[in-house]
């Protein structure tokens, strides 16, 4: 198992997917976006038109889905079985009901066993995201970040990465579903969403990801001085 390990936590629209990846790419490591695998497990369920309601079933999807997800920071293709399910996780039925499967202990315990044991056979360094990566999946790493920003940015931010101009009254609604995401995840009774007590805790909201990345990276240099210099 590797001991070069960043662990980047964060709520919906911080930045956490997009910083890691540029994280990674600096270092020249591999990625792992853990909000994908709950998302791909999530739409298994809904290919399979399960109730939400439905936790035996939805575990059993959990257990017996293959779940791939490509750890390359260039290629972020996800895959359930034979499924290409890259573009359908991002769609607004999966974002509606992943917090209600990633809530469930049968569906945390299955993919925190893969995310270790993808990390245990990474060769050398691991930048993974998710909401409990710094405190359930791998607390022992060595660097972890908390990254943050004011829900209305990261509605802003959403809007972009969807590529719409949203108006006032959009951006309002967004900011909505964002509060109630936030809500539903740091109040779940498993693994809620929480900053470790040793996470170092950036505020992204007047920040460039240029700028966050280079923190980020700076902090890596400090942490694990032996690494080689990541390239500009």
């Amino acid at each position: 198992m590797t001991t070069h390990v960043i662990a980047i936590d964060g709520p919906a629209g911080s930045g956490k997917s997009s910083v890691s990846r540029q994280v990674a790419k600096r270092l020249q490591w591999i990625m792992l976006d853990t909000g994908a695998m709950y998302r791909a497990i999530t739409w298994a369920v809904l290919d399979q038109q399960i109730a939400l309601e439905d936790f035996e079933s939805i575990g059993r999807v959990a257990i017996n889905s293959e779940i791939t997800i490509h750890t390359d920071p260039d290629n972020s293709q996800v895959f359930v079985g034979d499924h290409d399910v890259t573009q359908g996780i991002r769609s607004p039925e999966v974002t509606a009901a992943v917090s209600a499967v990633s809530a469930l202990a049968s569906v945390r315990s299955r993919l925190v066993d893969l995310q270790r044991s993808t990390v245990a056979d990474a060769e050398y360094g691991v930048v993974i995201e998710g909401r409990d990566i710094g405190t359930v999946v791998l607390p022992d790493a060595r660097l972890k970040v908390f990254l943050t920003a004011d829900p209305r940015v990261r509605a802003q931010r959403r809007g972009s990465e969807l590529g719409q101009d949203l108006s006032s009254q959009d951006l309002d609604h967004m900011e909505a579903t964002i509060r109630e995401r936030d809500a539903k995840d740091s109040g779940r009774e498993i693994s809620p969403l929480q900053a470790a007590s040793d996470a170092i805790n950036i505020d992204t909201s007047d920040l460039t990801q240029e700028q966050v990345v280079e923190r980020i990276v700076q902090l890596a240099r400090e942490v694990y001085p032996e690494i080689s210099n990541p390239s500009p």
